[in-house]
């Protein structure tokens, strides 16, 4: 099925996505007239490549994602440091389970790759299933470590035959998203499926 993603501050750059491939980029008005049957999913803001999260050891393997339902206990916010190194300790088998929060976290913050070297496999498996794309880390890493970071690394543009892999974010424009920062991301999608939409 042929979808056409567009958002209001990047209409010139919309997306038709078939399967897990990139179709076409180009202007709105143009893909629907030529992909009539096309379905069509509006969003506000702006339309990039993605986000690479170059704290990917740091996110996934040397941070605690609580499990809601240990929320009374540990809280919701991600956990590091000695703190969460003790609660792999104490169950190994929470490594996993805290990879899979964690990525859900990445998705919401228009993360479609990660970079760093990944070493334990729960880890591993986790992000080769969730199908996050696997980048270079930049040699300098100026920020804290975050979901957020500073700066923000964008891919490069989407092309056509490349993998349907973006986000959406509820800016106007990319000097907007630099100043808010990923939290204001609607929509995540790669090979082609949303993994993340905001409510």
């Amino acid at each position: 099925m042929l979808t056409i993603h567009v958002a209001e501050h990047t209409q010139e750059a919309a997306v038709l996505v078939e399967g897990a491939a990139v179709a076409a980029v180009g202007p709105y008005d143009e893909l629907a007239a030529a992909h009539p049957a096309a379905r069509v999913r509006h969003w506000p803001g702006i339309l990039t490549p993605g986000l690479l999260n170059p704290y990917g050891p740091e996110l996934l393997e040397a941070t605690y994602h609580p499990d809601p339902r240990e929320a009374d206990r540990l809280g919701t916010e991600p956990i590091g440091g000695e703190r969460a190194a003790a609660l792999f300790r104490a169950d190994p088998s929470r490594l996993g389970a805290s990879a899979r929060r964690g990525v859900q976290r990445l998705f919401a913050h228009g993360t479609v790759a990660v970079a760093g070297e990944l070493r334990a496999r729960p880890v591993v498996d986790t992000v080769r299933r969730a199908g996050l794309a696997i980048g270079r880390r930049p040699e300098r890493l100026r920020g804290p470590v975050s979901l957020s970071p500073t700066p923000l690394v964008l891919l490069p543009p989407l092309t056509e035959g490349a993998p349907a892999r973006f986000a959406i974010f509820d800016v106007t424009d990319r000097a907007e998203l630099v100043r808010q920062g990923a939290t204001t991301c609607v929509a995540t999608v790669l090979a082609g499926r949303m993994v993340f939409r905001a409510r």
